[in-house]
């Protein structure tokens, strides 16, 4: 019987080999959590040391390309038939691809990374005016428009090919124009065995940073050490509530969630807003947007040669962020491709780009200038010593507001990181079975339940071999997306050639390729063994 349900409703190789390998590695982990972080931090040494151009490069590459692919003729090509139209409402729609390609981090690295850049600058004396200002170009440049280029390429190329050219919605089938019929065979799986595998730990990071500052929280109301044990505690709760709302779907679970999220963090930034020295953000969300645009294309390609303070700087940082992006961008492309049926590719990219790197630059200036205009007055301030995880709510505690509406704004703080949380577990879990079942994307639940679990246990795994080679958790957990971002990387840079080759065969009067509800042919298709012709115009 259960023979027959892998076979019916999954992609068997993809299904088995990705489980029984995520299995073996919670095992290890729980094993023999020490040894674990040995060989993630050789395995990182290693990418830090001989593929750091590669990072670099590509991660710009990506960013020219979608802008290029933004103002071509090829940005009137809808993501489905010519007369299809949006699934979901802007509001909704941005509400769900935000939460699910920022997430916690944004919360968590808002107050902390300024600050370290402002204290411990790559070049140049720190805790100057000047530091506080390149320290916000550089998280802007870490949280602008690189990562959501990186998504693009993975979400527009799978849109594309799954609602424009009738392929089953799993990233092998946006390698159509290169593999052909190749992509049903081992081709295929391990391209998608690559994406499960950077979805998994892409994710597991995210949740592990989320569990360190959902305790911190705690830490702080309560007076609990924030130590490992609570963490994982903490993880493997909060994986609870991500598994109702993965068990509810798109409509009921994630949409809601990621809405009721919304919400809360910009209540929690407009508190901080009022509470904070208003009018000298007003002015410095100009000032740093400016700067950061300014001096984008020396951010993209430095890799500070001869420097190596600031090459170790740069690889625990920038290659630590795209490698992070890289690997989540099985994810959050898959998602976003999945919630954008019907839109222009120009719409697709210029929302998917623009508005939630606004969105973000607005929340770092408000968060990191805040703390870092607390610490230009007084260099000895807490937020000096505090570790990443607490920075958040030192900051709320300085805030001049009475002790219990500080208090208040913590508890939605740690609310707004618990949403946050489920909203990525929740999508990362629908997109790792879409991945593993062949493309349905409309997976069963009881598959849902699988991967949505096992997330949380993985992140749970990470956090404990950080602790028991005696490192920080965040550590292991960085070196686990580094690590799993580079293969998929050189994925990416396939998809791209493999986008222009289909684009170069649009029509742009095409003819509608199918009905312009092709999610139901997208589910017969993808449990049927073998993939039925594609469209003539396919090369």
């Amino acid at each position: 019987m259960l023979r027959e349900y892998v076979r019916e409703h999954t992609n068997p190789p993809v299904f088995v080999i990705s489980g029984v390998v995520a299995v073996g590695f919670v095992l290890w982990g729980v094993l023999a959590p020490g040894n674990v972080s040995t060989v993630a931090g050789a395995a990182n040494a290693f990418i830090t040391t001989y593929f750091e151009w590669l990072y670099i490069v590509a991660a710009t590459f990506f960013l020219v390309f979608v802008v290029v692919l933004m103002v071509s003729r090829y940005g009137a090509v809808k993501l489905g038939p010519p007369d299809s139209t949006p699934e979901y409402s802007n509001l909704a729609w941005f509400a769900m691809l935000f939460t699910a390609g920022m997430g916690i981090g944004l919360v968590f690295y808002a107050v902390s990374e300024p600050i370290a850049h402002f204290t411990a600058p790559p070049t140049g004396p720190p805790a100057t005016a000047e530091a506080a200002q390149n320290a916000m170009s550089y998280t802007f440049f870490h949280w602008g428009l690189h990562p959501w280029a990186i998504y693009i390429v993975l979400g527009l190329s799978l849109g594309y090919f799954a609602f424009r050219r009738g392929l089953p919605l799993r990233p092998a089938a946006a390698l159509y124009p290169l593999l052909g019929e190749r992509i049903n065979s081992w081709v295929g799986n391990l391209v998608d065995i690559l994406a499960v595998f950077g979805t998994l730990f892409g994710l597991a990071t995210s949740l592990g940073i989320g569990g360190q500052q959902v305790g911190a929280g705690v830490s702080a109301l309560f007076g609990l050490t924030n130590a490992t044990t609570l963490q994982v505690v903490l993880v493997l709760g909060i994986t609870t509530i991500a598994v109702v709302s993965v068990m509810l779907g798109i409509d009921k679970g994630i949409r809601r969630l990621s809405l009721a999220n919304l919400w809360l963090a910009f209540g929690l930034m407009l508190f901080v807003f009022f509470a904070g020295p208003s009018l000298d953000l007003l002015n410095t969300i100009a000032a740093n947007a400016g700067h950061y645009l300014q001096n984008l294309a020396g951010l993209s390609l430095q890799t500070f040669p001869g420097d190596s303070a600031a090459q170790e700087w740069q690889a625990s940082w920038t290659l630590f962020y795209w490698g992070w992006w890289i690997s989540w961008s099985p994810f959050v492309g898959m998602f976003i491709a999945r919630i954008s049926y019907g839109r222009t590719i120009r719409a697709f990219i210029i929302g998917t780009l623009l508005a939630p790197v606004g969105a973000s630059m607005v929340w770092l200036t408000i968060f990191g200038n805040s703390a870092l205009q607390l610490l230009l007055r007084d260099p000895s301030n807490p937020l000096a010593g505090a570790s990443p995880e607490s920075a958040l709510f030192v900051l709320l505690n300085q805030l001049t507001v009475p002790e219990v509406v500080s208090a208040v704004a913590s508890v939605v703080a740690i609310l707004v990181v618990v949403l946050f949380f489920a909203t990525s577990s929740d999508s990362g879990s629908l997109v790792v079975d879409i991945l593993t079942n062949g493309g349905d994307p409309h997976p069963r639940w009881q598959q849902r339940l699988f991967w949505a679990v096992l997330e949380g246990v993985i992140a749970a795994v990470l956090l404990l071999a950080g602790g028991a080679a005696g490192g920080e958790a965040l550590s292991a957990l960085q070196t686990a997306s580094i690590v799993a971002g580079l293969p998929f990387c050189i994925v990416l840079l396939f998809l791209c050639l493999g986008l222009v080759r289909g684009l170069r065969t649009e029509r742009l009067a095409a003819l509608a390729l199918h009905p312009p509800q092709p999610l139901t042919d997208l589910r017969r298709s993808s449990q049927r063994r073998n993939r039925p012709s594609p469209p003539r115009d396919v090369d």
